[in-house]
């Protein structure tokens, strides 16, 4: 579908807002299908999610609610298995923790956890096959088909366009947009470096330099100068003021993580809401402790500890890491969550989807409202 049909998708909003993807368990059913239920876009973050998943969950999601689904993927780098030394590396550094942090008693099962990940890391293949993924996808139809981390292949596009799902790629910066203008998608989403959770720059090397440093509403107003599709922006629109001076800058629509993400419905851990909405002082840092691409959350003992640490290529840090995090969220420990989040995190609120939604139409529609 043409860029003009994704403004046709925006123009049919209650706001012209996309809940934003994202992977690992805040995007739950229940969760999109209250997005949908108040009149904007809500998203599925499917990283590593498999086919039935991808399928079930937007079966699901509409069998409750109505409304534009998005369903957003990452495009992963071209991995061989991480030599020894690399993978001992990483693995000692998470061991280290469990002399810091952990009584004696419970160091040998760590220590145990740490040897299995590291296994699974090592192991082929390192990430699911994009092509399988969207199998589910072209039966299940979604309204919008997303992507962050890159281009996603030329078959994607003309499958995307015989079935008339506009195609929506992240860029961080302008000639990253530019390359997504010429690919043939439909929209370009400018995330700018107040977002929470995972850098979209293409080149998974990369380090944060300045020019991947853009504020949202100077990206978006740099995109919009320089591109002709639409732009969303990306990166700490947290109410209504915030939507419409992006909207003044450039973009057709925005998109929003952090904001939901304190919301009942969402599917973020009881940890994670808390912090969200109690500890403002802690601030957020950006890490690649957690996954092995840089990322944004709330700081903990975990990104503290592992700031000078070797780790692994992404997505490889993100399996080795896995269990941790899982263990961290099982116990209600925070310190070794990742706990992604936008700058603007304090303004998170524990409340409704729909009282939410309500807030941010009274404040875009009414100016100091």
């Amino acid at each position: 579908m043409s860029a003009d049909g994704f403004k046709s998708i925006v123009q049919s909003l209650r706001l012209p807002v996309i809940q934003a993807p994202m992977a690992g368990g805040p995007c739950t059913v229940a969760f999109v299908a209250s997005v949908l239920k108040e009149g904007i876009i809500g998203s599925f973050g499917f990283a590593y999610s498999k086919p039935d998943a991808i399928r079930d969950a937007i079966k699901a999601a509409r069998r409750v609610a109505h409304g534009p689904v998005n369903a957003n993927f990452f495009i992963f780098p071209s991995l061989q298995a991480p030599s020894d030394a690399a993978l001992q590396q990483a693995v000692q550094a998470l061991q280290a923790l469990a002399a810091f942090d952990l009584a004696p008693e419970d160091r040998p099962a760590h220590l145990q956890m740490l040897e299995r990940s590291a296994i699974k890391a090592a192991e082929a293949p390192f990430f699911p096959s994009l092509e399988e993924q969207l199998e589910a996808v072209w039966s299940a139809r979604p309204e919008l088909l997303s992507f962050h981390f890159g281009l996603p292949p030329g078959w994607v596009f003309d499958r995307a366009r015989e079935l008339h799902i506009p195609v929506l790629i992240s860029a961080s910066k302008r000639s990253e947009a530019l390359a997504i203008e010429a690919s043939g998608a439909s929209a370009i989403v400018a995330q700018g470096i107040e977002a929470g959770g995972h850098r979209g720059y293409f080149d998974a090397a990369s380090s944060m330099s300045i020019e991947d440093g853009m504020e949202t509403l100077d990206l978006v107003e740099e995109v919009s100068k320089h591109c002709k599709l639409p732009v969303v922006a990306a990166g700490g629109i947290m109410d209504g003021e915030a939507i419409r001076a992006a909207i003044q800058r450039g973009a057709c629509a925005v998109q929003m993580g952090t904001a939901f993400l304190a919301c009942d419905e969402s599917g973020a851990s009881a940890e994670h809401k808390r912090l969200l909405t109690q500890e403002p002082q802690r601030g957020t840092v950006f890490t690649r402790a957690f996954s092995g691409r840089f990322a944004r959350g709330i700081r903990n003992r975990f990104t503290e500890s592992m700031q000078d640490q070797q780790v692994l290529p992404f997505p490889q840090q993100n399996t080795l890491t896995g269990a941790l995090r899982q263990r961290s969220a099982e116990t209600g420990d925070p310190e070794y969550q990742s706990l992604w989040a936008g700058r603007a995190y304090p303004q998170c609120r524990a409340e409704p989807v729909k009282t939410l939604l309500a807030r941010l139409e009274k404040s875009y529609r009414m100016p100091g409202g």
